[in-house]
C-alpha cells in the first residue's frame, strides 16, 4: 500500500445499524495510519437511501466501498469501485416481499416494527410500512446488476439468515464467483475474525490501488 497516499473507505450499515454500527467502531481502531473510514445513517427506504448515499459518496469519493448484511445491496449498487461485504443479504428482497405482502393485514406492521426495533442511538429507524418494504424488489434487481469494480465477500458458517435464504452464498457465487471466504461466526462478524480475516482484506484490497 502506497503510505503516502490518504485512503478513504465508505461503511454501509446493516438494518438498523448506524454511525454507532460495531464492526465499523472496531475497525476504525485497527486501520492503518492514513486510512480514513467513515458510515453514515441513511434511511430504511431504499430509495431515499440511494438518493442519501449518492450525495454523501459526491462528496467523500470513497477508494473502498464497504457493505454490511442489508447495506451489500446499496455497495453493489456503487459503480466502479472495489466493494468488500460481510454477511451480504442479496436474499433479502424475497423476504421483503413477503413482509410487504403482510403488512397489507391490519396490525402486521406495527408487529414488525417492534420485532426490529434498533437499540438506541444514531441508529437507522425501522418502519415496516407497505409503500416501503414494495420499494425493495427494484433496488435488489439493481443491485444484482454488474456495476464495474472487484467484489469480495464474507460469510459465518453459523449464520443463521442462510437457512432463511436472506444470505445466500448461492446467489453470491453466482454473479462474482469464489470471491468469499467462510468464517467460523454468525451474521454479526466477530472481533477475532474482524482482525483475522476482514482487516487483512481491507488492506490487500488499498494496496491494489494505484
Amino acid at each position: 500500500m502506497n503510505e503516502a497516499k490518504q485512503y478513504k473507505i465508505a461503511y454501509l450499515h446493516g438494518m438498523g445499524g448506524g454511525s454507532d454500527s460495531r464492526i465499523p467502531s472496531i475497525l476504525k481502531s485497527m486501520l492503518p495510519e492514513g486510512v480514513i473510514l467513515e458510515v453514515r445513517t441513511y434511511d430504511f427506504d431504499p430509495e431515499v437511501a440511494h438518493a442519501q448515499i449518492e450525495a454523501w459518496f459526491k462528496d467523500f469519493r470513497p477508494d473502498v466501498v464497504m457493505g454490511e448484511s442489508l447495506g451489500s445491496l446499496h455497495a453493489l449498487r456503487t459503480p466502479d469501485v472495489p466493494r468488500i461485504l460481510v454477511s451480504p443479504a442479496l436474499g433479502a428482497p424475497s423476504r421483503m416481499k413477503l413482509y410487504s405482502a403482510l403488512s397489507l393485514i391490519p396490525g402486521v406492521t406495527p408487529i414488525l416494527d417492534r420485532i426490529y426495533r434498533p437499540r438506541e442511538g444514531d441508529r437507522q429507524k425501522l418502519h415496516f410500512a407497505h409503500r416501503i418494504l414494495k420499494k425493495y424488489a427494484a433496488h435488489g434487481r439493481e443491485a444484482l446488476i454488474l456495476h464495474g469494480g472487484s467484489t469480495f465477500a464474507f460469510f459465518g458458517k453459523h449464520d443463521h439468515y442462510l437457512k432463511w435464504g436472506v444470505v445466500n452464498i448461492g446467489m453470491y457465487e453466482k454473479m462474482f464467483g469464489q470471491t468469499y471466504k467462510m468464517y467460523d461466526g454468525t451474521h454479526f462478524m466477530e472481533e477475532e475474525y474482524i482482525k483475522s480475516m476482514l482487516l487483512p482484506q481491507i488492506v490487500e484490497t488499498l494496496s491494489l490501488l494505484r
